[in-house]
């Protein structure tokens, strides 16, 4: 096993099987899946132990109790589980394009990571989406995404292109390749060696924070946003508030002023 795909989730079991209905489908399969729990419920668990008989994709499921949003914690006993040697990140409400892992596998590169993107999809598609829509991906066609719903004509350029004009695109995009949860890959051998994510940060940057202590350890990013695609399902987000923002922002304020490598609370404090 080279590959794991590490994929975060709270209570949001049709989401998550629509996830993990798209990783089944990948034209690269030699890779594992860890479901990544914040402490969801029962049914979380048994929608698990369904598809793991369904999938032919491993699937570990890393549970821990829910004590708020620790997603941090959660996605670095994810780390220690996971038996490949290359991670991939993403969460459990974006659904993969069929060469999702195959375009991360292609461009991976010791000294690097893949920063990418993901296409918002608005409440009424992510809704109007079913099994089948997955498999044939029909959630990836911008006519049929039309017909379900309002989307940015702008912004579907990103669903529409592959091959060379993708490569172009990610070259004179003017956006930062930085770690991005719903869509990084990594060197686990390297994150380990940073002590993975701050568990001191709650929601709010604790993706990019990690990314710059990778940038602090030396290492370079590739800029994947037009080639590994992923469609982003709605929902509410309850756990934002203004202190642990500021609270993230001045932690990523002290690791870019003072070259911050490992974090003090990371993967060793489990």
């Amino acid at each position: 096993m080279k590959i794991s795909v590490i994929m975060s989730t709270y209570n949001a079991e049709k989401w998550l099987e629509n996830v993990l209905i798209g990783f089944s489908c990948q034209t690269f399969t030699d890779f594992e899946i860890i479901v990544a729990d914040d402490g969801s419920r029962e049914d979380t668990k048994l929608l698990i132990e369904r598809l793991q008989k369904e999938i032919q994709i491993p699937i570990v499921h890393v549970w821990q109790e829910d004590n708020g949003f620790q997603k941090s914690q959660i996605l670095n006993k994810a780390i220690v589980a996971a038996r490949g040697e290359y991670l991939i990140f993403t969460d459990g409400d974006c659904i993969p394009r069929k060469d999702f892992v195959e375009v991360h596998n292609h461009y991976k590169e010791k000294g690097y990571f893949l920063s990418g993107g993901y296409f918002k999809l608005p409440m009424d598609i992510s809704l109007a989406i079913t099994k089948e829509n997955i498999l044939n991906q029909d959630c990836f066609d911008v006519k049929w995404l039309q017909s379900k719903g309002e989307i940015p004509n702008l912004k579907a350029i990103k669903l529409q292109t592959k091959g060379v004009f993708s490569k172009i695109l990610n070259k004179i995009t003017p956006t930062k390749a930085s770690w991005n949860g719903h869509n990084a890959s990594g060197w686990k051998k390297d994150l380990v060696e940073i002590n993975g994510f701050n568990q001191e940060m709650q929601y709010g940057g604790q993706d990019r924070e990690l990314g710059e202590r990778l940038f602090n350890k030396g290492l370079k990013s590739k800029q994947i946003r037009y080639s590994a695609i992923c469609v982003h399902l709605d929902h509410k987000r309850g756990y934002v508030n203004d202190a642990t923002w500021q609270k993230n922002h001045n932690i990523r304020e002290n690791t870019r002023k003072n070259k911050v490598i490992r974090t003090t609370i990371g993967i060793d404090s489990n």
